[in-house]
């Protein structure tokens, strides 16, 4: 299972959810659907965007875990 740290990437960088989303073109309940792990995937250039806005890494925001 895929987990995300993007909240945790967002307090370490000090940027609300609004400003994230604004800055990256997407909607907040978009970033909201990522930031929970319910996306079922996502686009390589909101990635992009989001590595370039909190000034990280792809493995930066992800974690993988086995599934029990």
């Amino acid at each position: 299972m895929i987990l995300t740290k993007l909240d945790f990437m967002m307090l370490k960088r000090h940027i609300s959810g609004k400003e994230l989303a604004e800055q990256i073109g997407i909607t907040p309940a978009n970033l909201s659907i990522l930031k929970t792990g319910k996306a079922k995937g996502i686009r390589f250039s909101t990635l992009n965007k989001l590595c370039q806005v909190l000034d990280c890494q792809p493995g930066d925001l992800f974690d993988y875990e086995e599934d029990e």
